[in-house]
């Protein structure tokens, strides 16, 4: 098979959460500890920072290899989702695994996938594993698919866990509570390995103390180093922030390399990762190299959806966040921000809590309602039903293309045009 043949036999031979939802998840990691005693163990060969959270994880995943790449460190990078090509999932050094290691590692281990049958995401852990490994990284930078306890990439030995924040999403897997959920993200904790935290939260942090007390480990919590600085210019902001990493060291106005206002939180959170890298003798760094690594977090890494701007007249933005938290960020954000008229284009997938995020959306704008392009999308009528009761008035549109389109011809040049809702909306216009 060829690589587009590789993909789409992934695609439709193994579940993936993303396109399917709840057949998809697996409620143990046994398979996973199968498929890589299969490919003989290759997370012993390689140093993980390991990141969970509800949200914020791949922008910190990013920016922490961002930084490790900027100091010289060959440095392994896996997220999820993609949005354009799935090799996005995979990267060294920002570059992302040749289309060849896909077809070969696929080929290499495909009567071992039919005889194991892994999900999706387990093999796609796998070929990351092994990948890392046959490339020797320094260091491999994880990002959990969900939660922590029972994610693929929990079996892996870390030199620092990191949790960014806990809100309410994935709530039929990971509990109806923020303590419950808290508890499945410090599933990532080992024994002496360090924990940073980037916020502190009154539900969660009893929860991370008392998993930290067992597993005999200690915490830093981000936000307790950070002094924000938020500096309005031209649309979009441009956002610096002070970050105190030791008695000595000080990064003044450390710019953000996306601009909604949520990354500084993570940057803090980033930042805090590379200290504590440091302070344990895993990383020698300096400043500088802490400073441009984050600044150039798009440039070396291709992180992409994060209050991304499209076009500029109209001003056009796209970003991914989807679940309660996240559109808390971005509705805070559209609402600071000068502009006559918002146009939104809004999709969403079918087994979200519709209500409690459409009740958060601004009732001034022009809807342009659509349906990403996977089975678990929700049809863009039924969405119009669902928005209509929270005086969310809009069109339906046969495709998110031609939603935006729509949303772009109807706009005037000082009105904002923003692309939300759902990851796989915004996939298909950047």
């Amino acid at each position: 098979m060829n690589y587009h043949d590789t993909v789409q036999w992934l695609f439709g031979q193994l579940p993936m959460f993303q396109r399917v939802g709840s057949a998809a998840y697996k409620a143990d990691l046994s398979t996973t500890v199968t498929l890589l005693k299969e490919l003989n163990n290759p997370q012993d060969h390689f140093t993980a920072v390991h990141i969970a959270g509800t949200n914020g994880k791949g922008s910190v995943s990013h920016m922490i290899a961002a930084v490790l790449q900027e100091a010289g460190y060959k440095t392994g990078l896996y997220t999820s989702p993609h949005l354009k090509d799935f090799r996005e999932r995979i990267r060294i050094n920002g570059a992302m695994i040749p289309e060849e290691r896909v077809v070969s590692f696929v080929a290499k281990y495909r009567t071992a996938f039919q005889k194991i049958s892994p999900s999706f995401f387990e093999m796609t852990v796998a070929m990351a594993y092994e990948y890392f490994q046959e490339e020797k990284v320094d260091f491999a930078v994880l990002e959990t698919g969900m939660g922590g306890r029972l994610d693929s990439t929990n079996i892996c030995n870390p030199a620092l866990s990191v949790v960014t924040n806990i809100g309410l999403d994935h709530q039929q897997f990971l509990g109806n509570t923020l303590e419950l959920i808290a508890a499945e993200k410090a599933g990532i904790f080992k024994e002496n390995i360090p924990v940073v935290i980037g916020r502190k939260q009154l539900e969660t942090n009893p929860v991370f103390e008392e998993t930290a007390r067992k597993v005999k480990t200690t915490i830093t919590y981000a936000e307790d180093y950070v002094d924000v600085k938020k500096i309005h210019t031209s649309k979009p902001m441009e956002l610096l922030v002070d970050v105190w990493v030791d008695d000595l060291l000080f990064l003044e106005e450390l710019k953000s390399p996306v601009k909604g206002n949520y990354q500084l939180e993570n940057m803090a959170t980033a930042v805090q990762a590379i200290v504590k890298l440091k302070e344990s003798g895993k990383i020698e760094i300096n400043a500088d190299q802490i400073k441009e690594g984050i600044e150039r977090t798009i440039q070396y890494t291709g992180l992409k959806g994060r209050w991304q701007v499209l076009n500029t007249n109209p001003l056009t933005i796209a970003d991914t966040g989807h679940n309660v938290d996240g559109i808390k960020a971005v509705v805070s954000q559209i609402r600071q921000m000068d502009f006559r008229q918002l146009h939104f284009v809004l999709g969403m997938v079918s087994d979200k809590d519709h209500d409690t995020v459409l009740q958060l959306l601004p009732k001034g704008a022009k809807y342009y309602f659509c349906k990403p392009d996977i089975p678990r999308g929700l049809e863009a009528e039924k969405l119009k039903e669902k928005a209509e009761p929270f005086e969310l008035n809009g069109m339906t549109y046969s495709s998110v293309t031609h939603a935006l389109a729509s949303a772009v011809n109807s706009a005037h040049s000082e009105d904002l045009v923003f692309v939300g809702g759902s990851t796989f909306v915004v996939a298909e216009v950047i």
